[in-house]
């Protein structure tokens, strides 16, 4: 069993995976090099620049280390305008045969409200101790999102999800990309913005308006659906940054290509990496699932972590270069 990634508050996310991967079941797939790539579009070139990172907001998560804040030069880069969706991942799996890790080994975490109540009982195989929301679900994959019988036809533009860190890095080696660090992620979240919390501001919901889809109700039992969704939404389905990023807080989180660790440096600061090494990679932005009340982590400053085999259903990623 993995460790967990993160000791700070449970997250609205499972914290580590209960499987181990096997060095006998590596990603499945044809060569990537043989196959046709997609064209680049969607992409946003950023100067990147000296920003404030990180935050001391009252509300943050200490053992997260989400603090303190520190300037951080990032170079130039691109990143995605959106993450990465079903479409786009379906026409990856299309081009190479390539099987995620959640069906190769057979499952991924479920959120319980989003399983048909008749069908709980057949569907789940067992849910995590520490956040019984999570089901282990038997056949729940980026095809399958709330395991058999489920689909993603109506799903097209919506975020990718049940991916794993190591699913995303082989999406990557198709397309061409690579995940963002950290530092390129939240410098790219933040749209110019000098330590707001969100993309836009400081206000969640500016004149009464929502900007991004997460939990509105008591987690995990109530999700009245406010914002206009009580589940992954589609990726444009609210307005884009200052920079032109969409999603890039709540919906799903998205995994970055940085080990999580903690203390960061504080000075010095230039492209960083994050450690050499670890058990969980960062993830950022929050999902559906976050609530102030329970886990506030849709901030562009919050971070988390996960081990890199690990999936859910409201885990994507989004790509660079």
């Amino acid at each position: 069993m993995h460790p967990q990634a993160s000791k700070a508050k449970p997250c609205c996310i499972p914290s580590g995976s209960p499987r181990e991967r096997s060095a006998d079941t590596p990603p499945v797939g044809r060569a990537a090099s043989a196959a046709p790539r997609p064209a680049t579009r969607g992409m946003i070139a950023l100067a990147g620049g000296e920003f404030l990172m990180g935050t001391d907001y009252p509300g943050s998560f200490e053992a997260d280390g989400e603090g303190p804040v520190r300037p951080v030069v990032v170079s130039p880069f691109s990143i995605r305008e959106h993450p990465a969706t079903n479409d786009e991942f379906a026409a990856f799996v299309a081009a190479t045969g390539y099987r995620t890790e959640a069906e190769r080994i057979g499952w991924s975490f479920v959120f319980w409200k989003h399983i048909p109540a008749g069908r709980f009982s057949a569907l789940v195989r067992d849910t995590v101790a520490a956040a019984p929301w999570w089901c282990q679900v038997p056949g729940a994959c980026w095809h399958s999102p709330e395991g058999p019988g489920s689909d993603i036809s109506a799903r097209k533009t919506h975020p990718v999800v049940h991916v794993s860190w190591n699913d995303a890095q082989a999406y990557c080696g198709w397309s061409g990309e690579r995940l963002p660090t950290e530092a390129e992620w939240e410098y790219a979240a933040r749209g110019g913005l000098t330590q707001k919390l969100f993309p836009w501001g400081d206000e969640l919901c500016p004149q009464g308006q929502h900007r991004c889809n997460i939990w509105q109700g008591s987690f995990p039992h109530i999700d009245t659906g406010e914002d206009g969704f009580t589940g992954t939404c589609p990726v444009d389905a609210f307005p884009a940054n200052s920079y032109g990023l969409y999603s890039s807080i709540g919906n799903t989180w998205e995994w970055c290509q940085d080990w999580f660790g903690i203390p960061l440096p504080e000075t010095g600061l230039v492209d960083p990496k994050g450690p050499a090494h670890g058990e969980g990679r960062v993830m950022k932005g929050g999902s559906f699932l976050c609530h102030d009340s329970y886990c506030n982590r849709y901030r562009v400053a919050a971070r988390s972590a996960n081990a890199p085999d690990s999936s859910s259903s409201n885990l994507g990623f989004r790509c660079a270069r």
